[in-house]
């Protein structure tokens, strides 16, 4: 059957069916409410043991085509409706801010029916050259993290009603945390809250109106149309059934689904052909509202659209009848937009639809009741900051499409977009033509050199900061000793997942062993010492084969520091070098110290320093460390640091720099200050912290009697001669290996978020070191440890034994053990049961 047939088929077969009935008659899933809302949602399915459903909208235009005046359409009628709520006084003064990925052009259309308001959209992709004007976090999504970048830091700061989109509003607690977080930063009266379905549970029901009384303002809310989702009970256990058989019914790593029973069948060969298209996008007009979009760029954009979509028009192959205009992950306003305007220019002779591709995972089901037909699966290739992964298409292939419009920002005109499994050709197995239209990613100009500080202190030493012998480490911190920020752990918690602060703003209360852990310490240090001197040997080689003679060591405080003192003694004892080295501050949401980096820099080659830490889990600061050095370059005009950072253990895969991707238990990791030289982690925090000031921390003196930082060191560096034989051959092995980064452990840790239900991979600390960090220093759920480990958890086991917190075995687990933190945490809610657990 021809791709045309089988569209039409699907047509026929659907006439009348709603696209959720599949999921509906083998779950008992119910949608009830307002009559449009089975014309609005379908239903489809992904793995997740916490929520086996999906609710796919049919007129967002992101994984359902549909006609772009329909997708337009809902988000003006939208702002009209909201324009009508404020007046026009206070219309004029409103900003309209969206959700990445989904709602991004949602958001740009409401704030086209509001009139003259600016747009911005939250984002996933950093930008160094644009200062942050906030963030927060998605718990509901797989991909969590969200940036603020708007070109104009006054955009949010005015006083007028902020309207904020998204596609559904159902627990309300992505928008609850943004505003929350706004409030705090920019306190304004007024809030609009907007959204294609109100699918809340009359539990959630109620949240709108406390919050807006906790922070007293008016919070309103608009929608399309209303409703909740009825599941009966065991619905987890057949949607995880249900998923699971059509999976294994189509288990081809590397094919790209289209018919067929579950959607599948075998990756075809390219057959269409795939050619540019110029659009002469107008210069100085964003590609969307990534960093703002003001009704003057609106007015630009329209003046532009009919000469872009003619020419479009004029590309298209003679007698096509159906075309589908495709856009690109956030990029959902220019492609909408362009496909409004074809519309308008080919007229009724060929239907013009519009969706874009989507990082979201969901299975598809060849089925007229069931809402994702069809799916293409390509590598993603924008080079996204969190690392590769699978993105996909759906319901294109199979839909009968004449030609595609491909339309994507510079910044995604990659190699990978045109490889041979990238989405030019996955599109091109199914459609005859395609056209390729690049839409110059707009970035805005770097701000002005700040001026430098004209003098910055020289580094903190022990004694007088720090345990460690004053050779050993200059600590590139300000002293914070005598403040009180220490706040207990429940508390800290609370606060961190609410928003209310950021988790380097307090420092928890530091937790004192008992005397059954201090003997599983030394138990530990006696076991692992040679295995550790031989990873500390290995990674210092490398380094100095690799990236300087001399380096200057640079350990991210606190974890990376011994590390750092380590990997010094090495070099003294196997080369008789005298390196330096510092601990510098870097705060994950807030980067690195840059007085830190200019310290260095005055002093230093940037090109001779390595940063190093502990060891990897899913590689957050990793990303980190890369974004602020590009945003460093940018602002200062200082080059040269190199962000690869060297660990001594790399589980995560993240780094090339390492001493070994075993994940076993470092002694270091198994209390706080009293094995990093009696040093907190550090503070960042506005009030205490200048412009001109290093990032602060405390030297807990008073701990002195407990201190166990000189006994690790020497304990791993006396084992030095014995492995001097074996890190020459673990280093020459390592230097003529592939040691790209794969980033598995990030992949591991978004499938154990959604597994899991946790839905913030924030939430979820891979590995020994970061498992123990959770069970020291935040609210544990649960720790999920590989069968069969054996002493490299004794210590996990005894503090979640302490905490009540359960363990659970896992088979295949990638890492030796994984922390979860306890989601949507409440005070009291420490253990397993919920109750707190005193240790």
């Amino acid at each position: 059957m021809t791709e045309r047939a089988h569209a039409e088929g699907h047509a026929e077969e659907g006439a009348g069916a709603w696209s959720g009935s599949w999921v509906a008659e083998r779950l008992g899933v119910r949608l009830t409410g307002d009559e449009a809302l089975t014309g609005l949602l379908g239903l489809a399915l992904r793995r997740n043991p916490k929520r086996a459903h999906l609710l796919v909208s049919n007129v967002l235009g992101k994984h359902v085509p549909q006609s772009p005046s329909v997708v337009h359409g809902h988000g003006v009628a939208l702002g009209r409706r909201v324009r009508d709520l404020l007046g026009a006084e206070a219309a004029e003064r409103a900003v309209v801010l969206g959700y990445a990925e989904t709602a991004t052009g949602l958001g740009h259309s409401v704030a086209d029916g509001l009139g003259a308001a600016p747009y911005l959209h939250s984002t996933r992709r950093p930008v160094a050259t644009v200062a942050r004007a906030g963030g927060f976090e998605e718990s509901h999504s797989h991909a969590t993290s969200h940036l603020l970048l708007p070109e104009d830091p006054a955009l949010l700061a005015g006083d007028g009603p902020l309207v904020l989109v998204d596609d559904e509003f159902s627990t309300g607690n992505t928008v609850l945390n943004t505003v929350r977080a706004l409030h705090e930063r920019y306190p304004r009266k007024r809030y609009v809250v907007v959204a294609l379905v109100d699918m809340r549970s009359p539990a959630d029901a109620g949240r709108l109106d406390d919050f807006a009384r906790e922070i007293g303002a008016r919070v309103d809310l608009v929608t399309t149309a209303s409703g909740t989702v009825q599941l009966p009970p065991g619905v987890l256990e057949k949607g995880q059934e249900l998923v699971a058989r059509h999976e294994t019914a189509a288990t081809e790593p590397a094919t790209e689904p289209t018919t067929g029973p579950a959607g599948r069948v075998p990756a075809a060969a390219p057959s269409g052909t795939v050619r540019r298209v110029e659009l002469h996008w107008p210069h100085d007009v964003p590609d969307g509202g990534r960093h703002g979009f003001t009704p003057a760029h609106r007015a630009r954009l329209e003046a532009a659209l009919p000469a872009m979509a003619a020419r479009i028009a004029e590309a298209l192959p003679a007698g096509a009848r159906r075309v589908l205009v495709l856009g690109f992950e956030e990029l959902m306003y220019a492609p909408l937009r362009l496909a409004h305007a074809l519309e308008r220019t080919v007229g009724g002779d060929v239907a013009v639809r519009y969706s874009t591709t989507t990082r979201s995972p969901v299975l598809a089901v060849d089925d007229p009741g069931y809402a994702i037909r069809t799916r293409l699966v390509f590598p993603a290739y924008d080079d996204p900051a969190d690392g590769p992964g699978e993105r996909y298409a759906y319901n294109v292939a199979g839909a009968g499409f004449d030609a595609v419009v491909a339309v994507v920002d510079s910044v995604a005109d990659t190699p990978a977009l045109h490889a041979p499994d990238g989405l030019t050709a996955r599109l091109a197995a199914h459609v005859p033509h395609v056209l390729l239209a690049v839409v110059p990613s707009y970035v805005p100009r770097p701000p002005h050199t700040p001026e430098r500080p004209s003098m910055l202190p020289e580094p903190l030493r022990g004694p007088d900061f720090s345990s460690y012998a004053p050779d050993e480490v200059g600590w590139l911190l300000q002293d914070l000793s005598d403040v009180t920020l220490e706040a207990p752990t429940e508390e800290r918690e609370e606060a961190i997942q609410s928003g209310g602060a950021h988790y380097a703003e307090s420092l928890p209360v530091e937790y004192q062993p008992s005397e059954q852990y201090q003997q599983l310490f030394h138990a530990a240090l006696e076991t692992s010492a040679a295995r550790l001197a031989r990873a500390v040997g290995a990674v210092t080689e490398i380094v100095l084969a690799e990236r300087s003679p001399r380096p200057v060591l640079v350990s991210l405080a606190r974890a990376g520091t011994p590390v750092g003192v380590l990997m010094r003694r090495w070099a003294q004892f196997r080369h008789g070098l005298d390196l330096p080295h510092y601990a510098v501050s870097i705060v994950r949401g807030r980067g690195i110290d840059a007085n830190a980096l200019r310290w260095l820099a005055d002093r230093h080659d940037p090109a001779d320093v390595v940063f190093v830490d502990g060891w990897t889990g899913k590689g957050a600061i990793t990303r980190e460390l890369a974004a602020a050095l590009r945003a460093f370059e940018d602002s200062d005009g200082i080059t040269g640091f190199d962000p690869e950072i060297a660990v001594l253990a790399d589980p995560g895969s993240c780094v090339r720099t390492y001493g070994t991707r075993d994940d076993f238990l470092i002694p270091s990791a198994c209390l706080n200050s009293t094995v990093s030289g009696l040093i907190s982690r550090t503070v960042l925090r506005a009030d205490l912290v200048g412009p001109h000031d290093f990032h602060g921390a405390k030297f807990y003196r008073e701990l002195a009697g407990a201190d166990l930082s000189p006994a690790f060191l020497d304990a791993v560096s006396a084992r030095f001669p014995e492995v001097t034989e074996a890190v020459d051959a673990q280093a020459k092995d390592l230097l003529s290996a592939d040691r790209a980064p794969t980033w598995e452990g990030w992949a591991a840790v978004e499938r154990i978020s959604e597994e899991y239900g946790i839905h913030d991979v924030n939430l979820v600390k891979p590995g020994v070191g970061e498992t123990t960090r959770v069970m020291l220093r935040r609210v544990p759920w649960k720790v999920l440890a590989r069968a069969g480990a054996g002493a490299d958890l004794d210590h996990v086991r005894l503090l979640a034994q302490q905490r009540g917190v359960p363990v659970e075995e896992v088979a295949d687990l990638p890492y030796t053990c994984v922390g979860l933190i306890h989601p949507q945490y409440t005070r009291g809610a420490t253990g397993a049961d919920g109750k707190a657990v005193t240790l």
